[in-house]
């Protein structure tokens, strides 16, 4: 539970901070908003003013239009109220930032998401020392470990050339920002052919190329020539495009997604996927355990997702630990 004099604190439109009188991804209008990353359960509309990291402006603007952005260089502080706040890699997406929070002479660091894997297409993770941590735990049980992404890579690679033999397009489930353009990214490091891509894949994946993200060279599934055959191609589309009647469009096909949760087997089952791809834009569990560790915060506030199994094994090893309960939703 918060306590007075906490640098953060949960209030119903989000994370505060009372030294500077701002929110941190605030689910409801506020007049502040620091901004961790660009997913849409954390940037939301309706801020008076929108504080995120340099490298996220674009995809702010992409998703938000026009609003009033201030975009600040990772590592370098800026003063909002009396709390000197900066924002540090947090190697989710591209621009995806920490926010550090320091004032009368503490430090407290919102991770907001994050993974430690290596990832091409995003700023990789930077420890931070800190007081007090706020944890996201999307993935906080020790069932979750993720592979290496190149080994994932090459299964999708495999899975397409599998499509083909039998006739079919490889219809991957991905979410269009971040995970869409670490496949190609991966893909592209193994001299895959040019994938195809969903309309609502376009928007995100230009906003990556014009930041220098190399990845594999994309065309839009509308615009291939009539009775076109996708068999043996990729083709990237967002999970809400697994039921919809554009998938028409592909005569024959398996449909694979890519996901944290594929982890799981029942997963993929329930949700009616042929192959299920184990690659997540979110710490696993060692990463989390890991994570905790290099901070050398003793109090830590876990949120986002499965945080009473993290906070029992913590408060088991000596920490103080709670949780953040949060409306927020997660992509995985």
């Amino acid at each position: 539970m918060s306590s007075p004099g906490d640098l953060v604190v949960l209030r119903p439109e989000g994370l505060y901070c009372p030294a500077g009188d701002f929110h941190i991804d605030p689910w409801l209008p506020v007049p502040r908003a620091v901004i961790t990353h660009g997913h849409g359960d954390h940037a939301r509309e309706g801020m008076g003013e929108y504080h995120c990291a340099s490298s996220s402006l674009p995809i702010l603007e992409w998703r938000l239009g026009p609003q009033r952005h201030i975009a600040h260089g990772y590592g370098a502080p800026f003063g909002l109220g009396d709390a000197r706040v900066s924002l540090h890699p947090a190697g989710h997406v591209l621009g995806s930032a920490q926010v550090r929070i320091e004032a009368d002479g503490r430090v407290w660091v919102v991770s907001g998401d994050y993974k430690r894997q290596h990832d091409p297409t995003c700023e990789a993770f930077e420890p931070l020392a800190c007081d007090v941590f706020i944890t996201e735990t999307t993935f906080a049980l020790p069932v979750y470990r993720w592979p290496e992404p190149a080994d994932v890579a090459r299964e999708i690679a495999q899975w397409r050339q599998h499509c083909g033999e039998r006739g079919e397009a490889a219809v991957l489930f991905c979410y269009a920002l971040g995970k869409a353009q670490r496949v190609l990214a991966e893909l592209n490091r193994l001299g895959e052919p040019p994938a195809w891509l969903h309309g609502a894949m376009a928007g995100p994946v230009e906003v990556y190329r014009n930041a220098g993200v190399a990845m594999l060279d994309t065309q839009l599934v509308s615009d291939a020539p009539p009775r076109f055959d996708f068999a043996g191609q990729l083709v990237l589309a967002p999970p809400s495009a697994a039921g919809s009647p554009w998938l028409r469009r592909f005569r024959r096909a398996q449909r694979g997604f890519a996901s944290g949760w594929m982890r799981i087997r029942g997963n993929r089952r329930r949700r009616n996927f042929d192959r299920g791809f184990v690659l997540s834009d979110h710490a696993d569990w060692p990463g989390l355990l890991r994570t905790i560790e290099e901070t050398g915060a003793r109090r830590i506030i876990a949120t986002h997702g499965n945080s009473d199994a993290l906070v029992g094994v913590l408060r088991e090893r000596g920490f103080e630990a709670e949780a953040f309960p949060t409306v927020a939703g997660a992509t995985p």
